[in-house]
């Protein structure tokens, strides 16, 4: 049986499938026999990291299964004990042993009962420790996976695999494993004691087994079939209204109700059809078990009732066959589940542990060293860097110097590299070739905690937590002073919007920061990268959102922040990063012009177009144009 199980649950891939995930985990649900055993072995592993639980655990399981097939031999004999009393009349002896079976059926029953519960308690305690090393292992692994990884993933695939995935690993030890167990001595051992009693009744009991075991396993590995697409399908719906919510206001203004209502009806039937088709194969075949049941206890009334009319068998034996029928007909239909709890600990273990096993694009190199900053200068040295899977480089033959109280200016039309630029200098990616140095250190060679202390880039996308604005801006340093902290709000310019507000600092931001304008959002993520005070500090588009007069603002006070550090800014306005002491223009990947603002104006060249196209809207020429 046990070998049955395992070819079953190996073999489920090919049955169930899986929904696709991301890219690079994809192709697990398509594991080997040889991956999927693998997997169900570690899982093992992981469990008897909590061997005196699973000892306790599965020793109860045994003692409750052993204790439940002396059930039915004292039913019988009980019955029969009282059939010796209903004939012989008011007999002392006969009514004490009655009593005698009486009594030891409830010390038995209630002895089933407390190592069930213990079965019970101390096989979900194994499956929730283990529950607690994944998750907190998943989660440890998401943190350090590169920017790279998550290019390719969608969020929502990692919050199912480390979710649902992870749940049927979790349960693998009290649904698969346990159920091996008392299975086992419920079916081998309680077979073997009705078959040495009476050998046609025996086969005639066990008689319902191997078709309700076999349809129970179909049923399973079908629902789980269904169940995986059927999550595809919730997912599509969770996304659709993800969506609907997230832009809602687009939604209300180019009233779109009836398209999304209509879109999310489509997606709903999608799931309600698939929901309808599992209700029926539990149904039909839920009833064919129950019919098979039936029809093998009506053969054993029939038998049995002929063999104690001819007195070849008590009243009490027959009683005995139909009690265990009834224990094992439960037990028996959990084979499928069993057979479930294989396959979905099979492929779910596979997906997880792809991710766990996952190698990182970006880590410490085995001789790093703390970045160490003195001078401060950042250089880049013919740097090269290619996106997996581009058909072509995104960089080429990048080579500038920034020396401290410097500010570099990055322009150029979109797609050309700039935010690339900004991404690299943090090792959020590494370069394909040359080098990025500050003070003569390689950035690959350092710890990547110190480089990220000593390099703050304020990103385009203006995420905020939902917490305080305290919180908010302290995010890189929890244990910064109230002072600091409003001193970098004063830097970007907030503080006064702050104090202004009823709660103050402490006062809790929405969803995203969805209570605060895009200007706000900006300037609280510059004031979270300038509270560390990094050596090195990149502004990628960050004042896009920002009005004029705030921005030059914040450009007259980062004068005094940004004395004795290197500023990189990059901007789609020129009237951002014009004061720049050197600015870069690219294109196509690589450094068209570079120069003050005044030398590429003189060139007249991409840089001079675009800021006629900017400053001067109004003088239609052709060089402007052409350089859009």
């Amino acid at each position: 049986m046990l070998g049955l199980v395992w070819i079953l649950s190996l073999n489920t891939q090919a049955i169930g499938g899986a929904p696709e995930r991301g890219k690079s985990f994809a192709h697990v649900a398509e594991a080997s026999w040889g991956k999927g055993l693998s997997t169900l072995l570690r899982i093992v592993r992981m469990t008897l990291r909590h061997p005196w639980q699973v000892a306790i655990t599965i020793v109860s399981t045994f003692i409750a299964a052993t204790l439940q097939l002396f059930i039915p031999r004292l039913l019988g004999r009980a019955i029969d004990q009282a059939q010796g009393v209903m004939v012989a009349g008011a007999d002392a002896a006969a009514e004490h042993a009655l009593w005698n079976t009486a009594l030891i059926l409830l010390v038995v029953s209630v002895l089933r009962g407390l190592f069930t519960m213990a079965q019970n308690y101390f096989g979900e305690a194994v499956g929730h420790r283990t529950g607690y090393e994944l998750r907190l292992a998943f989660y440890e692994k998401i943190q350090r996976l590169s920017f790279s990884f998550h290019d390719k993933v969608h969020t929502g695939d990692l919050i199912t695999l480390g979710l649902l995935d992870l749940d049927g690993v979790r349960m693998f030890f009290s649904t698969g494993i346990l159920r091996v167990v008392l299975l086992g001595v419920l079916i081998g051992v309680g077979a073997y004691l009705l078959i040495s009693t009476d050998l046609v009744l025996g086969l005639l009991s066990l008689s319902f087994v191997p078709f309700v075991a076999w349809r129970s396993s179909v049923t399973q590995l079908k629902l789980r079939s269904t169940w995986l697409t059927l999550q595809q399908r919730l997912s599509v719906l969770s996304r659709v209204m993800d969506e609907n919510l997230g832009g809602i206001r687009v939604v209300r203004a180019f009233a779109a109700q009836r398209h999304e209502l209509e879109k999310f009806d489509r997606a709903k039937q999608d799931a309600l059809d698939l929901a309808t088709e599992r209700v029926d194969i539990r149904v039909s075949n839920t009833s064919a078990m129950n019919f098979s049941f039936l029809a093998a206890m009506g053969l054993v009334l029939w038998f049995g009732g002929q063999k104690v009319i001819a007195g070849q068998i008590s009243v009490g034996t027959l009683a005995q066959f139909l009690t265990f029928m009834t224990i094992l007909q439960m037990p028996v239909r959990q084979l499928g589940l069993m057979v479930n709890s294989f396959a979905r600990a099979s492929t779910c273990g596979t997906r997880l542990f792809e991710l766990l096993d996952a190698e990182l694009d970006i880590e410490d190199a085995p001789d790093a060293k703390d970045l160490v900053v003195n001078d401060g200068v950042l250089r880049f040295d013919n740097v090269g860097f290619r996106y997996a899977g581009a058909g072509r480089p995104t960089l080429s033959g990048i080579s500038f110097e920034a020396r401290s109280g410097e500010t570099i200016g990055i322009v150029g039309p979109p797609g050309s590299g700039k935010s690339t630029i900004a991404h690299l200098i943090p090792r959020f990616y590494d370069v394909t070739s040359g080098a990025i140095t500050i003070d003569g250190q390689d950035i690959s060679k350092v710890t990547l905690q110190s480089l990220r202390k000593a390099v703050g880039v304020v990103q385009q996308d203006a995420f905020l937590f939902t917490t305080s604005i305290e919180n908010n801006i302290a995010y890189g340093n929890p244990w910064a002073r109230e002072t600091r902290i409003g001193q970098a709000a004063e830097y970007a310019q907030l503080h006064n919007y702050i104090i202004g507000l009823p709660a103050g600092y402490t006062t809790v931001v929405g969803e995203r920061g969805a209570s605060l304008s895009g200007g706000q959002r900006q300037r609280l993520t510059i004031a979270r990268s300038l509270m560390l005070r990094p050596s090195v500090l990149v502004f990628d588009d960050s004042t896009a959102a920002i009005d004029a007069g705030t921005e030059q603002r914040i450009r007259a006070a980062m004068k005094r922040f940004a004395k004795d550090r290197v500023t990189l800014i990059i901007s789609h306005r020129l009237s951002s990063l014009m004061h720049a002491d050197q600015i870069l223009f690219v294109e196509g990947g690589r450094i068209v012009e570079r120069g003050t603002h005044e030398e590429l104006l003189a060139l007249g060249g991409r840089y001079r177009a675009l800021y006629d196209l900017q400053l001067r809207p109004d003088d239609d020429r052709p060089a402007a144009m052409g350089a859009a």
